[in-house]
């Protein structure tokens, strides 16, 4: 599956450009410009696998930092300081990763 599957290309372009320069990065517009906060729990779900690499049930913080290459190849990496605030954001409960419920909880925020 692709994220153009669950995203239309124009709104991830559309947030893409507006967090690239480094730390502009803002996960809450991010996820309403990309559409993604109007999406449903499985839908979300879906868009969660997509960004959990190694498929392990998480997305950690070597995955978040490649967040944004998820939705276009040519998209940054996320700066040291931009991946530890969405982490710390996302890791409701302390763990270090954040998990599917808190993942889509984010996205809600």
């Amino acid at each position: 599956m692709a994220i153009t599957d669950i995203l239309s290309a124009k709104d991830i372009e559309s947030a893409l450009s507006s967090c690239q320069a480094d730390d502009s990065f803002n996960y809450k517009s991010f996820f309403s410009t990309v559409g993604l906060s109007s999406k449903t729990p499985d839908q979300i779900k879906k868009v969660f696998g997509i960004l959990d690499q190694d498929k392990s049930g998480f997305i950690e913080e070597e995955e978040l930092q490649l967040f944004l290459k998820n939705f276009s190849s040519s998209a940054r990496a996320l700066t040291s300081a931009e991946t530890k605030a969405f982490l710390a954001a996302g890791d409701t409960d302390g763990d270090g990763k954040i998990g599917v419920e808190e993942f889509q909880s984010l996205v809600k925020a």
